[in-house]
């Protein structure tokens, strides 16, 4: 669950020193986590001498990139193992929850934590005072969540330039230099035949479901079938569990109607009313804060856990659905590593883990530094930094995601 009840928010701050993570770096720690964790089995690093450059030259760095599997934070250690230097990132406080070690790790790898919640002003400087100082390179994921959709990025938010943008303002009054932003694309790449691992996945989904084995032929079309099938019992579980009864129409019809149901039922329990201008994201991110501001502020004898925890849910269904874009598996564009991938989202639904068994590479390709002016953009317009960011992005996945292998 991505909202926390079980005690307020308190800022954990990052690990400062160099100790931790040169002896993570040393005894290659995340080697043997994303190994063993996350089935991530090599690495390449692309065009990293710009990044170099950038820590030559003294900048305040923020580095950027998209947000496709929760393995991304760790597999930029390869990153700052290829140019010598250590990372901050910011992270969800819902990430130091889960158990003692998890929390330690996560510190002393330089993570800090956020509230999504709300308005997390200690969060926000210690970004701005890392840039600011250029102590050490930050990482900020733009897209905010992750959902395993590795060939394709999703809104960016607005948060990371004006993080950046503080933080250049600061650096220019002080005369220490620029502060840059360098965005990164991440691709994840099978590196065995992708094939009999998807059949033997979607075997066990089928047997879950009850059902009588599907015959296991190879080709692409018939394990889109397979999956789609699986897909559509998923959502008729969720429609019958949320609203009472399965639904008719196509899956992309069915699912923008159960998120919208979803979306309204919590709405309707905090008194929130949803904008035209506020997409899902947004309209979750406003359900987290009132879940947590009011079970938060209510007496304890008040508080029903249970009752907040199922409109937690609600929201969190919601952007999860959302990540099953209707263009994944178009015919002519299916690669092996969109069929791991929406498996994967499944066996998160109804496992609650994905079986993160398949060997795969990642790709860390770093794009062009975008400067970041000390004023405030333009009134009424996109930053135009963010533009830049964005487009980059959009180019480095879209070109990365031609490197899958296509399945005829």
């Amino acid at each position: 669950m991505t909202v926390v009840l079980d005690r307020p928010y308190e800022f954990v701050p990052p690990y400062r020193g160099n100790l931790w993570p040169t002896a993570i770096q040393t005894f290659r720690l995340i080697d043997w986590h994303l190994r063993s964790k996350e089935a991530v089995l090599d690495y390449e690093c692309r065009n990293a001498d710009r990044f170099a450059e950038s820590l030559s030259a003294g900048h305040g760095i923020l580095l950027a990139p998209n947000h496709c599997r929760y393995a991304d934070p760790i597999v930029l250690g390869w990153l700052a193992r290829q140019v010598r230097t250590h990372l901050y990132a910011m992270a969800s406080w819902h990430l130091f929850n889960t158990n003692r070690f998890e929390q330690f790790a996560l510190r002393r790898m330089g993570a800090f934590s956020v509230f999504r919640e709300g308005n997390d002003r200690k969060a926000l400087e210690t970004a701005i005072d890392i840039l600011t100082t250029g102590e050490r390179p930050l990482v900020l994921f733009p897209e905010g969540t992750t959902n395993r959709t590795n060939d394709l990025l999703k809104p960016l938010l607005d948060g990371v330039t004006f993080i950046a943008r503080a933080a250049a303002k600061k650096r220019a009054k002080a005369g220490e230099g620029e502060v840059v932003i360098h965005p990164v694309g991440l691709k994840y790449l099978c590196l065995d035949d992708a094939r009999d691992w998807a059949h033997e996945q979607l075997a066990e989904l089928e047997g879950t479901l009850s059902w009588l084995p599907a015959s296991q032929m190879g080709s692409a079309q018939d394990l889109v079938g397979r999956l789609l099938k699986v897909s559509q019992a998923y959502l008729a579980l969720k429609e019958i569990e949320f609203t009472g009864q399965a639904s008719t129409g196509d899956l992309s019809s069915r699912r923008d109607r159960l998120i919208e149901q979803l979306l309204q039922q919590a709405e309707q329990r905090y008194d929130l009313v949803a904008k035209s201008t506020d997409d899902v994201r947004e309209r979750v991110r406003k359900i987290r804060a009132a879940v947590s501001s009011t079970f938060f502020s209510a007496e304890e004898s008040n508080r029903e856990p249970a009752t907040f925890r199922r409109d937690v849910e609600r929201a969190d269904l919601a952007q999860f659905l959302l990540s099953f874009p209707d263009e994944y598996l178009t015919p002519g564009k299916i690669t092996d590593t969109r069929i791991v991938e929406t498996i994967q989202r499944i066996q998160e639904a109804i496992f609650g883990k994905a079986k993160d068994s398949i060997p795969m590479k990642v790709v860390i390709d770093v794009g062009e530094a975008i400067p970041v002016p000390a004023g405030r953009p333009p009134r009424g317009e996109t930053d135009p930094v963010l533009c830049q960011l964005r487009d980059q992005l959009h180019t480095m996945v879209t070109s990365l995601s031609k490197e899958a292998n296509l399945l005829a």
